[in-house]
């Protein structure tokens, strides 16, 4: 899989990828979180090509304490063959290069295959809560 940095010609490609692997949400644009992206370090929003088809993305970040990661996707057919690790590791590369000590996710706490995906990358539930306030309604 080829990594790069999203394009604006992959908007469409990357949503309807979202949207099959049911990373969307009523209460979020992904249209807007799309361009709220490129305007923060938007070398760190990625997707994965094969035979020039986007079948992967994600969006990481690193505001000087930790690095996140979100929207990670892999089309739903090109599913266990390693891009999701594959992308993981080259966001934690990149992380790491920025001096990021410490990489977090949110997953939902029913997406029990994605726990344990990132369960054998190494990562562990925190001890701490995730809180959340909207600032900008997407409706």
């Amino acid at each position: 899989m080829h990594i790069r940095p999203f394009q604006l010609s992959d908007e469409a490609a990357v949503v309807d990828l979202w949207q099959r692997c049911g990373l969307t949400r009523p209460w979020n644009d992904p249209h807007k979180d799309i361009q709220r992206k490129l305007k923060v370090q938007p070398e760190l929003f990625l997707v994965g090509e094969i035979d020039g088809k986007l079948v992967a993305s994600a969006m990481a970040g690193y505001e000087g304490h930790r690095g996140w990661v979100n929207y990670l996707a892999v089309c739903p057919q090109r599913r266990q063959q390693g891009l999701a690790r594959q992308l993981m590791a080259y966001i934690e590369e990149q992380l790491l290069a920025m001096g990021c000590p410490k990489l977090s996710l949110q997953v939902r706490d029913t997406n029990t295959a994605a726990l344990a995906f990132y369960e054998r990358l190494g990562y562990k539930i925190d001890a701490s809560v995730s809180l959340g306030k909207r600032l900008i309604a997407d409706d």
